[in-house]
């Protein structure tokens, strides 16, 4: 009688350690956010070089940010539901082709309705990207390491961030604001060529819609190097049931969505708030334009800090980990309040802040891309950034009315910090909705039949 093996795709990748082959998918993801940070940051940098082109005023320039941010909420919604339809490679190598042909088209654009329609349709793809980037990452890595690797790639986008402002500032005065747009357009689409030879489709996904054994197989001995000729795969998960978007509101998952909705919207509502309007207040409370600039920066060093230790909360329990960095982010803002007249301590609270808050908004990405089952996995995470920024226009909008109403200084960041607190409250509520499910993946015991 022959013996097969049933094993799930999880133990498999548990049970190794990671791989080079694993590293290349890491790799792959890195670039994919790399230029969706370059491409989302270079339009703020290269709005003023418009501007005096086309000779507008700053009133102007809101649409085009606008139409950007609504397309990124847009794609998610999309790209997301599609990615668990037709796979995750597939869905992320066309929204990354996709977002670099509208940013080629964009540098020929000849008036601002023109450009702010291309902007918009490039929002579209950079929508798909990151969060099939995430989900993709996510189910090659042991859950051992998720968190940690998923951060690490995810850092790709600040690294995106800084290289569009390092660029825009270099190099528009030699070829342009067109110039800058044409770069970020070619480099995905170049991209798109190595995502397409080197980069494979998840092994979850393969097992969910039924391929061939061999391909799953074949795709897991690279990961180990072992033969799986007689293994049967399955996921350690119910079948699939419902469609990925009526997935995310049956009654076990729906608590989950709810709750990761709020922490996502309430995160993004602050750091958008504060990365848009924070040297405004600043100045609003007395301090000179370019020392609040300086001040700022604390942020998103701050940011970049908090990325690096929320990665490592593999070793520790991740709600209470995000949870607790939520709330001193909430202290931080608050404190934030009563610092006028020090630009030290108010340094040190922005930093704290973008610790608190724009760190474990990485590691935000992490936990959502575990909490799904795979039928829904890239619909959650694309659905969760949607309803995100949402949270960044509100964010975007809300620190310029608190400043039209003349709110004091204090009370601007006091209701500021009032946010982080309900994210803080959501994750403690997660953690008692998923009190029963083990932090990191078990091993599961390998059945002969």
């Amino acid at each position: 009688m022959t013996l097969t093996r049933s094993m799930t795709v999880q133990e498999v990748i548990d049970a190794a350690p990671v791989s080079a082959y694993q590293w290349r998918v890491l790799a792959c993801c890195f670039l994919v956010v790399t230029l969706d940070g370059f491409d989302t940051a270079s339009i703020g940098f290269i709005a003023p070089a418009i501007r005096q082109q086309w000779q507008l005023d700053a009133a102007h320039l809101a649409p085009l940010f606008g139409a950007g941010l609504f397309g990124l909420t847009l794609g998610a919604l999309i790209f997301g539901p599609m990615a668990d339809r037709f796979g995750r490679k597939n869905i992320m190598q066309f929204s990354v082709a996709f977002f670099g042909l509208m940013s080629v088209l964009s540098a020929f654009a000849t008036d601002m309705n023109t450009l702010t329609i291309l902007r918009f349709l490039t929002g579209l793809g950079l929508g798909g990207a990151m969060p099939n980037a995430i989900t993709l990452t996510s189910e090659f890595v042991p859950a051992r390491r998720r968190a940690g690797l998923v951060t690490l790639m995810f850092c790709g986008f600040t690294l995106g961030s800084a290289l569009g402002g390092v660029v825009s500032a270099q190099w528009v005065p030699h070829i342009g604001w067109e110039g800058i747009l044409i770069l970020g357009g070619v480099m995905p689409l170049a991209l798109c060529v190595v995502l397409w030879k080197a980069l494979p489709e998840s092994p979850r996904y393969r097992v969910l819609k039924q391929y061939q054994p061999e391909k799953v197989a074949e795709v897991l001995k690279k990961i180990t190097g072992k033969n799986y000729d007689d293994v049967h795969f399955h996921l350690d998960e119910k079948p699939a049931e419902k469609g990925a978007v009526v997935a995310l509101f049956t009654r076990e998952v729906l608590p989950t969505t709810l709750l990761l909705w709020s922490v996502f919207f309430m995160s993004l509502l602050i750091i958008y708030s504060l990365s848009s309007w924070l040297p405004t207040m600043l100045n609003s409370g007395g301090v000179d334009l370019q020392h609040a600039a300086w001040v700022t920066t604390a942020f998103q060093v701050g940011g970049t800090a908090g990325a690096i230790l929320i990665g490592m909360m593999d070793r520790f329990n991740p709600y209470w980990t995000l949870a607790g960095s939520y709330a001193m982010g909430a202290v931080f803002i608050v404190l934030i309040s009563v610092s006028e007249g020090s630009l030290l301590a108010m340094s040190l609270a922005v930093l704290g802040t973008g610790i608190g808050i724009s760190g474990s908004q990485v590691g935000l990405n992490a936990l959502s891309a575990a909490l799904y089952p795979t039928q829904c996995r890239a619909t959650g995470v694309s659905w969760s950034n949607a309803i995100g920024r949402c949270g960044a226009i509100f964010g975007s909008l809300s620190g310029g009315l608190m400043l039209s109403w003349n709110i004091s200084f204090s009370t601007m960041f006091v209701v500021i910090s009032l946010p982080a607190v309900v994210a803080t409250l959501a994750l403690v509520a997660l953690r008692f909705q998923h009190r029963h499910t083990p932090i990191v993946a078990p091993r599961i015991t390998v059945l002969s039949e």
